[in-house]
């Protein structure tokens, strides 16, 4: 099955997903985790991505980045991956890949889905049990966006910043939206758009970008159309 073409779009940010080759961890120690976070920053302002959430999982790397010129994330991301795999490799004396093939991307609607996929996203360690509360886990960008904890990778994103006058404002109003989890409908939503590599939005902002790239990017009808009546109505 050929590949999907990767999204190009300036602008409009996008959930990014890296998961270990078969589930296996790809972090084995906290000195792991601060490393891939050096490359990302690194990465991010050599090819001019602002990253505006992320969390490290034992197994996979979940980030929301929005790219400022064509094919960033793509740079970003294969620069990202070779580094981090071979300090890996070097380290842990071992050979042979680490990611699970290419990272998943989907298209963000930023209006009606940029902060829940933040909470989606940094509410990963609570929804893994690994932490009651996600202030507890040390390797997401809540306490940065949360708890005006420092994070000079993060730059926030303009829906972010409209949370309040001023950083801490924003984040009071941030960290309030964490009263509630996540709904099962909407982290279906995420999970679906993400892992079929498609777009997170309203029906608007998906008609909008399909007419943009010429692409399909909503789940296709599955099984035949419904047949006509007599009267050609449907």
């Amino acid at each position: 099955m050929a590949r999907k073409p990767r999204f190009s779009l300036p602008g409009v940010p996008q959930h990014v997903i890296q998961r270990g080759n078969d589930r296996k961890p790809c972090f084995f120690a906290n000195g792991d985790y601060r490393l891939y976070l050096d490359y990302l920053a690194e990465a991010a302002n050599k090819f001019d991505c602002h990253v505006h959430a992320y969390v490290l999982m034992t197994n996979h790397a979940h980030l929301l980045v929005t790219p400022q010129s064509e094919h960033s994330i793509a740079h970003l991301m294969q620069r990202l991956g070779q580094r981090y795999v071979r300090a890996i490799n070097t380290l842990y004396k071992r050979t042979g890949t680490l990611w699970e093939g290419r990272y998943k991307a989907s298209l963000v609607d930023s209006e009606n889905y940029l902060l829940t996929c933040m909470r989606y996203i940094e509410l990963n360690p609570v929804r893994a049990a690994m932490v009651k509360h996600p202030a507890e886990y040390r390797w997401s960008s809540y306490r940065a966006n949360a708890q005006l904890e420092l994070d000079d990778m993060l730059i926030p994103h303009a829906l972010y910043k409209r949370l309040g006058e001023s950083p801490c404002e924003c984040c009071a109003a941030y960290r309030a939206l964490f009263k509630t989890h996540v709904n099962d409908a909407d982290i279906d939503e995420i999970r679906g758009a993400l892992n079929q590599e498609l777009v997170l939005g309203s029906s608007r902002f998906k008609q909008d970008i399909e007419a943009m790239i010429a692409r399909q990017v909503q789940p296709a009808v599955r099984g035949r159309p419904p047949k006509r009546n007599s009267v050609g109505v449907y």
